[in-house]
């Protein structure tokens, strides 16, 4: 029996009591239970820095496992075997600077054009296939302004920015009222599917066969709808996994940047650990405001804009210096947490990276890359020929494989990237 996809934490209460119980796979929702056949949770993590990351710091020269420690890898080195630095890669057609941002996790081509129109993100696109097995399919999150995930329609999901807000969907059940109206809510809608599924049978014997197809498309997504609404009444007549931790506070301030992001990073953890979600998009935060950081002194947008000034990069690498510490800490948090035989960190594929390649200058090309967890080869950096390389998206493919899915393509991807996949 697995004890992998369950909430981490179950207690029996009585009277002021609480006692843990070991992981059951009995606990979860029968629906669920029946459509995870898998032996292990795999998951996924996504990260973006929308104001790039200083190629010069981050790529070491040599390619390989016995690449030299550059600035910025420095502090990931507790976990030197279990990332790997990837140099050269960009998606193809993906141009417009900043606004590629909206690409990063689609690979949908020229973003910065009016016309343009967004493809389904990668994690959307798992989340259709794996969401169902856990309370939230997946969450989006942003230490800034809009998120990273896209509907298969190419609609910006709205990311939710308090950490406070997050956890109390994660953990906290509310008052029995509270819970109550929920599941109204849950069957309300399933009773609106009803109704509407009477009304258009009764317009489909009134319809002839080139409305049938439109008709028969139109009830495939009920059906889906109705399959997602009866898994989260199940989750909803649960509760939710209790924790150690506290509620957060939320940070306003956004000079205090390494806070604001501390707290996403341990929220991001801990879905993970209490396997409430195994999906996570975070656009972190990069604005204009002057970061609270010794030896900052500019505001963060203008300095990534450094035109080589050497100063400006001084200051510009204290706050990304700091952005890769953040992340080290988190992937050393998620090492450290126990799943069955491995760790948290070995089931879960990591991916930290920009859509700027040189935002300086707005490029888009040899994007900054460091893949993390997962079932890859790691300890290495993995470098392409910038001038011909893989479509970005070869990777994605890789982290959809790690999650176990039957994939070959995704966006411009044909294949898993060469390297990294085991």
């Amino acid at each position: 029996m697995s004890h992998h996809r369950i909430p981490r934490r179950t207690f029996l209460r009585s009277s002021g009591v609480a006692l843990g119980l070991p992981l059951l796979n009995g606990m979860r929702p029968a629906a669920a239970r029946a459509a995870d056949a898998e032996p292990e949770a795999r998951r996924m993590v996504a990260i973006c820095a929308p104001l790039g990351i200083h190629t010069p710091h981050l790529f070491p020269e040599k390619a390989g496992a016995d690449y030299e420690v550059t600035r910025y890898l420095e502090p990931l080195q507790p976990v030197r075997d279990q990332f790997s630095v990837i140099s050269g890669l960009h998606h193809p057609m993906v141009d417009g600077g900043h606004a590629a941002e909206k690409s990063f996790l689609t690979g949908a081509a020229h973003p910065g054009q009016p016309s343009f129109r967004n493809t389904i993100s990668v994690d959307q696109y798992a989340a259709e296939r794996i969401g169902h097995r856990t309370r939230f399919p997946f969450l989006s999150l942003t230490g800034g302004n809009g998120g990273m995930s896209y509907t298969r329609s190419g609609v910006l999901i709205p990311a939710e920015a308090f950490p406070s807000r997050v956890f109390k969907r994660l953990f906290l059940d509310g008052s029995k009222e509270e819970q109550a109206a929920h599941l109204r809510r849950v069957q309300d809608g399933r009773s609106v599917l009803d109704l509407v599924g009477e009304q258009t049978r009764a317009i489909q014997r009134r319809t002839g066969s080139e409305d049938q197809q439109t008709l028969d498309q139109y009830f495939t997504s009920v059906r889906e709808l109705e399959r997602r609404l009866e898994l989260a009444e199940e989750w909803a007549e649960r509760p939710k996994p209790v924790v150690e931790e506290g509620p957060p506070t939320d940070i306003d301030d956004r000079a205090n940047f390494s806070g604001r992001m501390k707290l996403l990073l341990d929220l991001t953890a801990l879905a993970l650990q209490t396997d409430s979600t195994r999906l996570i998009t975070l656009k972190g935060p990069g604005g204009n405001e002057v970061v609270d950081l010794n030896g900052v002194d500019d505001g963060w947008h203008n300095l990534s804009h450094h035109g080589r000034s050497p100063e400006k990069i001084e200051q510009l690498s204290i706050i990304e210096r700091e952005e890769m510490r953040l992340f080290g800490e988190f992937l050393q948090k998620l090492a450290s947490m126990r799943d069955g035989d491995r760790s948290v960190l070995d089931q879960t594929a990591v991916l930290m990276g920009s859509n700027l390649g040189n935002a300086s200058s707005h490029n888009n090309t040899n994007l900054p890359l460091v893949v993390a967890g997962g079932r890859f080869n790691h300890g290495q950096h993995l470098a392409f020929d910038a001038e011909n390389p893989p479509p970005m998206c070869n990777l994605l493919v890789s982290m959809l494989r790690h999650l176990e899915l039957e994939v070959d393509e995704f966006g411009s991807g044909t294949s898993t990237l060469t390297g990294l996949s085991v």
